[in-house]
């Protein structure tokens, strides 16, 4: 009877479906994230003298590099541009960050990228279906199309330097340049 439950109990991990309680990135996360990029009418002044004598004057210290782009971390199988149980998740997020009020004046660029798996060709139109698949999820989730726009960039920019990991095969989300 013991052997019986173990067997039974093995076959019911090896065989259930996987499922994604928690997406990695959550909507509030998302928010925070692109809501600092977002110019408020800083007050703007003039100062004569030199960028180093003006920011002494004024107390500024240099600028934060701009966050203009997140990995959502959706991934793709090879030659694939299927959006999975992951993915949909980690989207929903997104969604739900584009409709907070904080980000309502942003625009995005939705960029696909594949690993170096076929031809320049081949992957410059993989790309830009999986940037596609992404935008048509974000679409059926209440997203208006006016403000995310799909581009396909094939193997540029990899996240790791060997070309055929899979990490490459990716798509990311970066605010528009207005």
């Amino acid at each position: 009877m013991q052997r019986h439950i173990s067997v039974l109990a093995l076959a019911t991990v090896l065989f259930s479906t996987h499922v994604y309680a928690d997406p990695l990135q959550k909507s509030e996360d998302i928010v925070k994230f692109f809501a600092g990029t977002i110019d408020h009418g800083a007050a703007r002044g003039i100062c004569v003298g030199t960028e180093d004598e003006c920011k002494s004057k004024t107390g500024q210290k240099e600028k934060p590099p701009e966050k203009t782009g997140l990995d959502m971390l959706i991934n793709f199988s090879l030659d694939s541009s299927e959006l999975d149980a992951k993915a949909r998740s980690e989207l929903d997020e997104f969604a739900k960050a584009l409709k907070d009020d904080r980000l309502s004046k942003l625009s995005f660029v939705v960029e696909g990228y594949t690993d170096a798996s076929g031809s320049a060709t081949y992957n410059e139109g993989l790309s830009q279906r999986r940037a596609q698949s992404v935008t048509a999820f974000l679409e059926s989730n209440g997203i208006e199309a006016t403000r995310i726009k799909a581009v396909g960039l094939g193997e540029a920019n990899p996240r790791n330097p060997d070309p055929y990991d899979p990490v490459n095969r990716r798509v990311e989300m970066r605010i528009k340049a207005q």
